[in-house]
Formats: structure tokens, C-alpha cells, sequence
């Protein structure tokens, strides 16, 4: 419960995604404290579907995006678990901005929620636009039949990131 500044902007959100025979690649993402409590993690009941999905993406946006800093980078995760949804959101989000998804299905819903959310009119710093988000990034992965997490977390437009490949020390290399 200690809330003293570390000084040092930690912490931040650092993966290592590990690739067999290659090695690794580390993931850092920087954010700050308005865009990360703009965040959301919901367990909806699996029959609300897509459009429970995006109700959620929408009601959160509509929310919390003018204390995210608009224009924004918007991660979301469906499925996994609770505990996974959310990070499954933020890796969203260390996509480079604008690249679709590698699922065409993914990649529609994408641009599905990047219309709905810049048609909601809040645009840059909240001032109002066309412009609320430059890219919405998704996340998927296999969960349970009784269940369908869903997370959003929001970038703005300053998020900082880094990837740096690891060597693989392994097989005398």
C-alpha cells in the first residue's frame, strides 16, 4: 500500500516472449497513469457475444478516454482468463500502430471498433473530432465455454514502447 513515486516510472509492462530455436524477444510498453486507469476488465456471460464484446470497448471509451489523452491506441483481449485477458489487451498494444491483425476475422473486428470509437465525436485531447483513436489492436485467446473475458486498455497518443531480440545462448552458441 505504499504509494511513494518510485522516480524512475517503473513499473512498466516488460514481456519476454520465448521462441524455441531462436530465442527471445523483450517487450517494454511505458504508460501512464491516466491511460492505464482508463482500463477495463469484464467477464461477460458467453452468449453476449460480438456485440457484447464491442458494448464494452464502446462503454469504456465513452468513459474514461478523455483521461486517457486522445488521440488513443486501444488494446483488447478476449478470451483466456481473467488474469490473462488483461495482459492479452496491453501485448495489443505493442503492435506497431495500425498494423491489422494477423486474422482477417481480427482484422475486420479491428476496424470495426476504430469506426465505432471515432464516431463517438470525443476526438483529440477530448475537444472533440473525428480523431479518438488512431488503431484498435485485438487480442484473442481459446477460453472457457462458460466464460468470455474481455479487457480494454487504453494507449495514448505519447505510449512509449521497446522490442529487443535476445539472443538464443543454447546448443553452444
Amino acid at each position: 500500500l505504499d504509494r511513494t513515486n518510485t522516480g524512475d516510472n517503473t513499473p512498466a509492462f516488460a514481456e519476454i516472449a520465448l521462441r524455441p530455436g531462436r530465442g527471445a524477444t523483450l517487450h517494454v510498453l511505458l504508460k501512464g497513469g491516466g491511460s492505464d486507469n482508463a482500463s477495463r476488465v469484464v467477464m461477460l456471460a458467453p452468449g453476449a457475444g460480438w456485440e457484447g464484446v464491442k458494448k464494452v470497448v464502446l462503454d469504456c471509451v465513452r468513459e474514461k478516454a478523455a483521461n486517457a489523452c486522445p488521440p488513443l491506441i486501444v488494446g483488447v483481449g478476449v478470451g483466456a482468463t481473467f488474469d490473462k485477458v488483461a495482459g492479452l489487451a496491453k501485448h495489443a498494444l505493442l503492435r506497431e500502430v495500425g498494423t491489422p491483425a494477423a486474422s482477417p476475422q481480427a482484422a475486420e473486428r479491428e476496424a470495426e471498433l476504430l469506426s465505432a470509437i471515432n464516431a463517438t465525436g470525443i476526438g483529440p485531447a477530448a475537444l472533440g473530432g473525428g480523431a479518438t483513436a488512431l488503431a484498435v489492436h485485438l487480442e484473442t485467446a481459446p477460453c472457457h465455454i462458460a466464460a468470455l473475458p474481455v479487457a480494454v486498455n487504453m494507449g495514448c497518443s505519447a505510449m512509449r514502447s521497446a522490442s529487443i531480440e535476445l539472443i538464443d545462448w543454447g546448443e553452444g552458441k
